[in-house]
């Protein structure tokens, strides 16, 4: 039997509400991190909550370092940094916890196939070095970053 952790109550964009939930990443505490797709942000969602917490994004789609457009992939570290694949801006992003606004650590320099381009990145994961990995979709490769 399945249990609600997070939405469960229409699509929306209350913090209440889901509207394409994408990836997930369950911490240790068993809070379930979402990009939340067409709300173009990323939620936290405690155990047990009723509702989400904020944690990237929530400003409307546009590339400033305060807002995400269209979030995919996401990793959270044992610190609670949320690192995300910003999709339709070619870059990830890494927000600290309780951060306003995010930092640009790939990509960012708009799309193309340059070692420092991204063209939407859509995955993202951490070796134990600290090496990012990123796969960007419509360059058909996945780039390490140290």
């Amino acid at each position: 039997n399945g249990t609600l952790v997070a939405g469960g109550n229409g699509n929306g964009g209350g913090l209440n509400q889901l509207n394409v939930p994408e990836y997930l990443f369950v911490d240790r505490d068993h809070s379930v991190y979402l990009s939340d797709w067409n709300n173009h942000r990323v939620m936290k969602w405690v155990e047990d909550a009723k509702e989400g917490i904020v944690v990237a994004g929530e400003q409307g789609a546009r590339s400033a370092l305060t807002q995400l457009n269209l979030p995919i992939g996401l990793f959270v570290d044992t610190l609670g940094t949320v690192y995300v694949a910003d999709t339709s801006n070619n870059r990830v992003m890494r927000w600290t916890q309780g951060a306003k606004q995010g930092t640009v650590i790939a990509g960012g320099n708009g799309a193309g196939a340059g070692a420092k381009h991204l063209g939407v990145p859509v995955d993202l994961s951490f070796d134990r070095c600290g090496n990012l990995y990123v796969a960007d979709q419509d360059n058909d490769r996945i780039q390490r970053f140290s």
